[in-house]
């Protein structure tokens, strides 16, 4: 195993594995004490019998750039496989705008092919590969230089797997059919707006009973101001103060620092400085918005007419077509789709793509009283009405 730490090495590595049809990748990176995801090691492999064909690239050497690798990413002949990509995709994305092309999320294709919700890579090595991983290096410190010889061989085993649970999975993709359904799923891996945290979105991420619009225009404001203090500063958003403090404040409405003194649950850094300062003028602007200019709830934070009936039903059916298709319920509908649907929703993505074939048409008909369910033997079908 090779460990690449300059410019030339990578630019060599990336050349080659160009020629091959795919190459799989994987991260490691700190994110406890960041906004962004500290980059710290990138693994690489693909299929080569000489044995030369799976390599760590160190970001941190001071003379490396990404550059090559960015490159292969960007080539269209080669597949990029990850397993659970969204926060390898995010540090690639945050640092270049890039987002590999064409691409394969192993967990994806996985639930898919009916290993169950949001299946781990220790489960696929197991099942697929027919091997055991060592964990005991999960939690290290990707930082601190140099590795361990544990450190390395965990690394690397996270791509070298990945190659037989890729082909595997292919494989079954291609004999099912199913190959445009994990492509359906990858749609939100590859829209950058995935990636973007724009803060004056944030405010939607923050769980309120309250729905009243100056109160959510308060915690709006709250929330931007945070969202812009912790990234423009690279830490994170907890350290500037956490939810239940900025629903706190929507609520007491401080007017001084004096009056955040008060609060239960801020922290004692954000009582003073630059932070009781953005946090004073946040509240001041949200109480003067004027109230064509507050925020109203998204449907999710009003709670929904469900007809219990309806949902249980729908439960059955999702269960039903889950085990009939050998894909995991989840993956088909959540537990918020089918209270939506049962609440009369129809903007669901139950009800779109490859889902509305295997689920959603069944299911609108069953909510409109068009078809039933019934025992088969050892199975529950739909039954026109």
């Amino acid at each position: 195993m090779k460990t690449i730490t300059t410019t030339d090495d990578l630019a060599a590595f990336c050349k080659e594995a160009a020629k091959r049809a795919y190459v799989t990748v994987d991260t490691e990176f700190l994110r406890e004490r960041t906004y962004y995801s500290k980059l710290c090691l990138v693994q690489l492999a693909y299929q080569d019998e000489a044995g030369n064909d799976a390599v760590l690239v160190d970001p941190l050497a001071g003379e490396l750039s990404l550059e090559p690798l960015y490159d292969l990413f960007r080539d269209h002949g080669v597949v990029k496989v990850f397993h659970a990509a969204r926060q390898d995709l995010e540090i690639f994305y945050v640092d270049q705008g890039v987002i590999p092309e064409p691409l394969f999320d192993t967990q994806v294709a996985a639930m898919v092919c009916g290993f169950g919700e949001q299946v781990g890579y220790e489960t696929l090595v197991r099942k697929i590969a027919k091997a055991d991983l060592d964990k005991s290096s999960r939690f290290t410190d990707w930082s601190r230089r140099p590795l361990t010889d544990a450190q390395a061989q965990y690394a690397v085993a996270d791509v070298t797997h990945l190659r037989d649970i890729y082909e595997f999975l292919s494989a079954q993709l291609a004999k099912s059919g199913r190959a445009k359904w994990v492509q359906e799923e990858l749609g939100i891996l590859q829209d950058p707006a995935t990636y973007e945290a724009n803060p004056d979105d944030a405010w939607q991420r923050v769980k309120t009973r309250n729905n009243a619009g100056r109160f959510l225009g308060i915690v709006r404001e709250l929330a931007r101001f945070r969202e812009t203090f912790a990234q423009e500063r690279n830490i994170p958003r907890s350290r500037v103060y956490k939810d239940d403090a900025l629903v706190e404040l929507a609520s007491t409405k401080p007017q001084s620092e004096q009056d955040l003194g008060r609060s239960r649950l801020l922290l004692r850094d954000a009582r003073k400085g630059e932070i009781a300062k953005g946090i004073l003028t946040a509240v001041k602007v949200g109480l003067e918005l004027p109230n064509d200019a507050l925020p109203k709830p998204d449907a999710s934070r009003t709670k929904l007419q469900v007809n219990p009936a309806i949902a249980d039903m729908l439960r059955v059916l999702l269960k039903s077509k889950s085990e009939g298709e050998g894909v995991a319920p989840k993956l088909i509908a959540t537990a918020a789709d089918l209270d939506a649907l049962a609440a009369g929703q129809r903007d669901v993505s139950a009800l779109s793509g490859w889902r509305k074939e295997v689920f959603g048409r069944d299911a609108i008909m069953l909510c409109e009283g068009k078809i039933g369910l019934k025992v088969d033997g050892q199975k529950v079908v739909p039954v026109e009405l």
